[in-house]
């Protein structure tokens, strides 16, 4: 596998959908671990910009919970409470004690296990939404295609916030 110089893993130039999209979205989840590398956690705890509260250790959080809604709860169908908390449903909150050692290893936790719940699945595949969820939707059932093209989505805006707010704390660039 050939890698950027910062060392995430480029995706094939030519495979098949499902490589395609688990590769696209490796590279994604390498970004925000590399735009949090080398930083302190009073850094991590920086907000984006007034008046978002959005910081690089809670973009992870969120992230956790991303991996979680979607895999285990849509996919797999699997009655799971929020990552950080009941009071937390989005991931953002964050606590004083919960640096990014915690935060990431959690995050990989649910990578994985989202993982081990898709790697037996067919892309056309499907999870469950919500009822309110499906409104938005326009349909409950969503397949696993779906679920990994939003998950690209998902990371790739996130990245991009997280690029924004790394270079405010110390001015590092990159893709």
């Amino acid at each position: 596998m050939r890698t950027t110089p910062d060392g995430r893993p480029i995706p094939p130039t030519h495979a098949g959908e499902r490589a395609m999209l688990e590769a696209w979205l490796d590279f994604h989840r390498a970004t925000l671990t590399l735009k949090c590398a080398d930083l302190e956690d009073d850094q991590l705890r920086l907000a984006a910009a007034a008046p978002s509260s959005m910081t690089l250790l809670g973009l992870v959080q969120h992230l956790a919970e991303v991996e979680r809604n979607w895999f285990r709860r849509v996919f797999a169908g699997e009655d799971v409470p929020p990552v950080f908390g009941q009071g937390n449903h989005d991931g953002f909150a964050l606590e004083p004690d919960r640096g990014l050692a915690e935060v990431t290893a959690v995050w990989q936790a649910e990578i994985a296990r989202g993982r081990e719940l898709i790697a037996h699945a067919a892309l056309d595949d499907s999870g469950r939404l919500s009822a309110q969820d499906a409104e938005h939707v326009g349909h409950q059932g969503v397949s696993l295609r779906w679920i990994l093209v939003h998950m690209i989505e998902e990371y790739a805006r996130h990245n991009g916030h997280a690029d924004l707010i790394r270079e405010g704390i110390d001015g590092v660039t990159g893709t």
